[in-house]
């Protein structure tokens, strides 16, 4: 026998409500929550759905060609900076075999650091306003501010390629 139901399609809006929801739920199951201490259960469910928020606002894409790849911001105000300025289309350039780098238009806020080894999938400033994207991981005596990291670098550097490239970042 064969079923002509559909499952419904959930939007970004609803899939947060109902995470949300997952977690107070969670929460008040694995709490033990009492009738005596409504406060507290209040003030974690908030908690966590203050958390889940900042979450998703730390979120945003990275694009190549057809393929997307998540990134987190830094909890920085550089990267606060930058997520402002999104959508951004850079047209990258190749350097060293291990990244992309473009030059911003409008310096960012900046506060480098000397990060030692650079992870394949971070996302930094070099000086005030050239964004660098690395696709391979090394040791590095180079100051940089950190602006995101790609969630799951798997394919970054085959997706970037050995040229330039364009690249857009959005929320």
């Amino acid at each position: 026998m064969t079923s002509n139901y559909s499952r419904p399609t959930l939007g970004p809006s609803e899939k947060k409500a109902l995470r949300a929801l997952g977690v107070v739920l969670g929460l008040s199951v694995m709490g033990g929550c009492k009738a005596s201490q409504p406060e507290a259960s209040v003030a974690v469910a908030q908690d966590a759905v203050t958390a889940s928020t900042r979450q998703e606002e730390s979120r945003m894409w990275m694009t190549i060609g057809e393929r997307r790849f998540a990134i987190t911001l830094a909890d920085n105000e550089t990267a606060r900076t930058f997520a402002t300025r999104c959508p951004l289309t850079l047209d990258m350039a190749e350097l060293n075999g291990n990244e992309k780098h473009a030059e911003l238009s409008q310096a960012l806020p900046a506060d480098a650091s000397r990060p030692g080894t650079i992870h394949s999938g971070d996302l930094m400033l070099y000086g005030s306003s050239t964004v660098v994207v690395f696709y391979g991981t090394f040791r590095s005596s180079y100051a940089y501010t950190p602006l995101a990291r790609v969630d799951d670098p798997v394919g970054l550097g085959q997706e970037l390629g050995q040229g330039s490239v364009q690249v857009t970042f959005s929320q």
